[in-house]
């Protein structure tokens, strides 16, 4: 994403923060400048936390964890929000200001703001503001905004998720991608009709079904092949959580990854195992007791699965080519799936 002068930050109460940290701006790139709140069981969260691993700037953005649950009339709360018995592990406090909810870092930067109090949340400490809470855009920026701080010639500094040469079929992939896999766990699994909750899952196993063959078609390791790029933060954020959460939470059934997909199983496996910051920014427990224990209409007495077990499987397989691809066979799908660009 090119950096806009000319587009608000932030167009009043009903508006979210769209600031793009970039050299020779309002929020130029420095060390300690920036604080990053996230919950670990949020995908959206994920893929700005995953970004700022794998861009080496842990040290430069320190973050703040919300706990998994409870949500409440008042949003994400921080350890320490109901009394000094009130912990979570792994949840961090509010490190800026000592908050006991997410909501009062928001009003902080707008007393008026009315949208959601959601992760990421990119705060500004120099201007005490907010600075972007869109998923999308920190993804896509943060590649870059803050290279200039990044020794030269590094492998963290060179790192670009969105190539020149694999813009065009990144752009292709990314809108089924997000719409049907990303946002369509959430269609299926908050559905209140059998119509809508149909119309998600089976979008979401076509989905499935085209990632399958991709990655295949293109070798592994990766979606696009050789190159690490966007889709692999977008597609990983949801297929970390598919088995152990959407299958059984959101009715997500149709299939599980480590059954029916062998190639998308074996790049996640690799991800996760081989991948410096995959399994870093994952933490299973926040992520399992996050749905389990905030989705009171989907799960009122708020048990939380065993399983499945492990979380994720050890032993990578990376010979793409000798795998036969999987898929969820239902009629359904597989008319869905040749909407698809690409089937």
């Amino acid at each position: 994403m090119e950096y806009d002068p000319k587009k608000p930050i932030h167009d009043g109460p009903e508006d979210g923060w769209h600031g793009v940290v970039a050299p020779g701006t309002r929020f130029a790139p420095e060390s300690g400048r920036y604080h990053l709140y996230i919950g670990y069981f949020c995908p959206f969260a994920h893929r700005a936390n995953l970004v700022r691993v794998l861009k080496g700037l842990d040290s430069a953005i320190d973050i703040s964890v919300v706990k998994a649950y409870p949500k409440g009339q008042a949003g994400w709360s921080f350890p320490g929000a109901n009394g000094p018995d009130d912990t979570y592990e792994g949840s961090t406090p509010d490190k800026l200001f000592g908050s006991k909810y997410l909501h009062e870092v928001y009003f902080r930067a707008d007393k008026d703001y009315k949208g959601k109090y959601s992760v990421p949340l990119l705060w500004d400490i120099k201007g005490d503001t907010a600075v972007n809470n869109e998923s999308l855009e920190l993804l896509r920026w943060l590649q870059t905004g803050f290279n200039e701080i990044l020794p030269e010639g590094s492998p963290e500094r060179n790192l670009t998720l969105y190539p020149e040469h694999l813009r065009a079929k990144i752009d292709e992939v990314k809108e089924w991608l997000t719409s049907d896999l990303n946002s369509g766990v959430y269609k299926a699994g908050f559905a209140t009709d059998q119509a809508g909750y149909e119309k998600g899952v089976i979008s979401v196993f076509a989905a499935l079904n085209q990632l399958e063959q991709l990655i295949h078609k293109n070798g592994g390791p990766y979606v696009l092949g050789k190159e690490l790029t966007e889709l692999d933060i977008l597609a990983y954020a949801t297929a970390i959580r598919f088995d152990v959460v959407y299958v059984q939470h959101f009715k997500c059934n149709l299939g599980i990854i480590r059954h029916d997909y062998p190639v998308i199983h074996e790049w996640l496996k690799n991800l996760y195992w081989n991948v410096k910051g995959f399994r870093e920014t994952t933490n299973f427990k926040h992520i399992k007791e996050n749905y389990t224990k905030s989705h009171h209409d989907i799960n009122p007495h708020a048990i939380t699965p065993l399983g499945p077990y492990p979380d994720i499987e050890t032993g990578v397989n990376l010979d793409f080519a000798g795998i036969k691809p999987g898929r969820v066979a239902h009629p359904a799908v597989l008319e869905q799936q040749k909407k698809l660009p690409g089937a």
